[in-house]
């Protein structure tokens, strides 16, 4: 299995944002600063034989520290778990270099970014950075109610004319509504976080309301679970012949084998494990490849996908 090159920091210091996130200040062990990165970055965390992925939170400018926001999550299977109950001030652990799926576009001249919940994250580094620069922007934010909305303190301090909010409980309850996405000027690109079904609704939200695909924008830290998986075979060109359990991976199947099998993001979205496909129909859950090269038929992404075929012949 190829090895990633990880970083020991120490936790410095851990706020209870609301009563299911913690905010965590992750410092540098061995060096004064840690690596830079870009707004929309995130690291991933290895702790307790588990990988998750966080956003950074902080400015993009910021060299001595990483900060990352974590939601308790219900139906938790370590990770939060782990990091609400388990995770102390000091502690080392270890984290990725910073990667960014889901950067600012730089074509945009009006950024609108709409969060549910914790998808607030990846915003809080990017609207820093464009206040910096003056330029324009706004949020959407959606919470069950002010006490569960993460951040909102920081918020309402930092970008008081930015943000926009909607609690679906209380007296005064406000949903947010798809038809918001009418409201925005020629030139707008809009970005989603959140749960599969909000990113998905504003996603065929905008694309009703003809905003160009180079527009829109959004995060997945959980790639969209195959209705009805089932096993299927994969044909290596090399020879070797790889069973895919119905509740495995491709690429879990692959490292498994002992097949050095390129992969980084693990949620379909960066494109680096991605294989030719010469024979068999693919079941696409990537959000990296375009809707054409999807028909094609001709690649897969092994993090995600899987077949509608019961077997792939694949080059490699």
């Amino acid at each position: 299995m190829l090895k990633e090159k990880t970083i020991p920091v120490y936790v410095k210091s851990i706020i209870q944002e609301t009563p299911q996130v913690k905010r965590f200040t992750l410092a540098p062990v061995e060096e004064t600063s840690l690596p830079a990165f870009s707004a929309g970055s995130h690291i991933t965390t290895y702790i307790d034989g588990k990988e998750r992925n966080y956003s950074l939170t902080n400015h993009p400018d910021t060299m001595d520290s990483y900060q990352i926001a974590i939601r308790l999550s219900e139906t938790s299977t370590g990770g939060s778990l782990y990091w609400h109950h388990e995770v102390k001030v000091g502690d080392t652990v270890r984290v990725s270099y910073p990667r960014n799926h889901f950067p600012l576009s730089f074509k945009a001249k009006h950024h609108v970014f709409y969060a549910a919940g914790i998808g607030v994250t990846p915003f809080i580094s990017m609207m820093l950075e464009l206040k910096d620069q003056g330029s324009s922007f706004e949020l959407h934010y959606a919470a069950r109610s002010k006490e569960l909305c993460a951040f909102y303190d920081f918020l309402q301090a930092n970008f008081p004319h930015q943000s926009h909010f909607y609690f679906s409980k209380g007296n005064e309850a406000k949903r947010l509504q798809e038809t918001t996405l009418l409201e925005h000027r020629i030139g707008t690109h809009v970005y989603f976080c959140g749960p599969d079904s909000f990113m998905t609704d504003l996603t065929e939200a905008a694309v009703r309301f003809d905003y160009p695909r180079s527009s829109i924008h959004h995060e997945r830290f959980a790639p969209p679970r195959p209705k009805n998986a089932a096993s299927f075979q994969a044909q290596l060109t090399r020879g070797e012949v790889i069973h895919v359990e119905k509740d495995q991976t491709f690429l879990d199947a692959l490292l498994e084998a002992g097949i050095q099998a390129p992969f980084s993001c693990r949620v379909g979205r960066c494109g680096t494990c991605e294989l030719k496909v010469f024979d068999g129909i693919v079941d696409h859950y990537d959000s990296f490849l375009s809707e054409e090269q999807k028909s094609a038929q001709n690649v897969i992404l092994t993090c995600v996908s899987r077949a509608k075929s019961g077997k792939l012949v694949i080059d490699f």
